[in-house]
């Protein structure tokens, strides 16, 4: 089934791109309505909350209030749920960097120079001055990179996240669609058994995470809890004393959907 991840830069045409991937190929493009609904369930925050942030339009003071961490797997989880689901079109979210290692997973960068977007945003938005557009636009860019370094450490921009980037402005939306296709049903790219095992080992790696979240919050933080998932065995490492706490984590870890086993050893000291 079809997997594709793409960038979501403004005033770059690619929501037409998007629209005609997902009538090309029969996909469901996910949009931004759907994962925010994911995450604040998991995560237990309000709807609007998780959408200034993401869209980095929080307050410093909502910005000083999230958990960045907490919200980082979850949204980690949401976005494996919907790519596990499969013909899916996943745009931003950091969909490219936490797929990047699923061999059928399309990673896709549409771009244009500031002159296209700026007078694709005036069309767009009825704006009649190219300075505006061009502050809303770089303002827009700058926001969702840094919510991408604060979530995930990772620069958007950075080519080696792509399978293919594609410039509007040279590539026509037609021919755009038609080499994305062309990947898509490519040898390279056909989901096979080994890749979908990729997948879901990630899949149920966040979900352990998302399991574990609560003990990370009582101060056992991540780097002090290693989570590692082959073939649905998680193993687990660390470095603790207390074995209460090693049972507890390790039946938490066996709860988890997809787990069929779980090697403690590594926790001990």
């Amino acid at each position: 089934m079809a997997l594709i991840t793409m960038t979501r830069e403004i005033a770059t045409l690619g929501k037409d791109v998007a629209a005609g991937l997902a009538e090309r190929l029969s996909l469901e493009v996910v949009h931004h309505e759907l994962v925010e609904h994911g995450i604040a369930e998991r995560a237990g925050m309000r709807e609007s909350e998780v959408h200034l942030f993401l869209e980095g339009e929080a307050s410093l003071m909502e910005r000083w209030r999230i958990d960045r961490k907490k919200l980082s797997r979850y949204t980690a989880q949401e976005i494996l749920e919907l790519a596990v689901r499969g013909n899916v079109l996943i745009r931003g979210w950091g969909a490219t960097y936490l797929l990047r290692s699923v061999p059928h997973a399309v990673s896709v960068r549409i771009c244009a120079p500031m002159p296209f977007r700026e007078r694709e945003l005036m069309r767009r938005m009825g704006i009649a001055d190219p300075t505006a557009a061009q502050r809303e636009i770089k303002g827009n860019d700058a926001a969702h990179n840094l919510t991408m370094q604060r979530m995930f450490g990772v620069d958007w921009t950075d080519a080696s996240l792509y399978a293919i980037a594609l410039n509007t402005a040279r590539v026509p939306v037609s021919d755009c669609i038609d080499q994305i296709v062309r990947l898509v049903q490519s040898e390279a790219y056909r989901e096979t058994p080994q890749s979908r095992a990729i997948l879901m080992d990630q899949l149920i790696e966040a979900r352990v995470r998302s399991a574990l979240g609560g003990l990370f919050d009582m101060g056992i933080t991540s780097s002090r809890i290693g989570v590692q998932v082959k073939d649905g065995k998680a193993l687990l490492s660390g470095a603790l004393s207390d074995e209460h706490l090693i049972a507890d984590i390790v039946q938490r870890v066996h709860a988890v959907d997809g787990v069929i086993g779980v090697n403690p050893i590594g926790l001990f000291k």
